[in-house]
């Protein structure tokens, strides 16, 4: 077929017989994965279960002693940076579990620290008042 004298009565190659996809398209394009696979699950660090549990039966035993096992909060807030070196140096799961231990740790050890201050500032404002009066009242 010969060419017009003026230019292509098609110029975008809307009736090209050599262009299957029409309307000067570009083939579709294809991804092509090898070898990938399916990504292994990253473990999680067992001092990091360890923490978040530690810490979540530290927040109950808190609430329900007011504040009477403060070793726990300190086991807590042990095994929580523990685990964040850990997963720091192997790359392992867990650091949202460490980090929820050391949080629970932390706030549970704060509200031991200041229930015992309380308990005994009033232990030792009593102990005082009763070495310090000399028997006969004031009022």
């Amino acid at each position: 077929m010969a060419q017009p004298p003026y230019g292509s009565s098609d110029p975008y190659g809307y009736n090209n017989p050599s262009d299957p996809y029409g309307y000067g398209q570009q083939p579709p394009v294809q991804h092509h994965y090898y070898g990938g696979g399916v990504p292994t699950p990253v473990s999680n660090n067992g001092m990091a279960t360890a923490s978040m549990i530690i810490g979540i039966i530290n927040v109950v035993l808190t609430l329900f002693t007011c504040g009477f096992f403060g070793v726990l909060g300190v086991l807590g807030i042990i095994f929580g940076h523990i685990a964040q070196s850990q997963i720091k140096r192997t790359g392992e799961g867990g650091s949202g579990m460490a980090m929820a231990g050391l949080v629970m740790g932390y706030i549970t050890t704060l509200l031991v620290l200041i229930a015992w201050i309380f308990v005994f500032g009033i232990y030792g404002w009593a102990l005082w008042n009763i070495n310090n009066s000399s028997g006969t009242s004031t009022y």
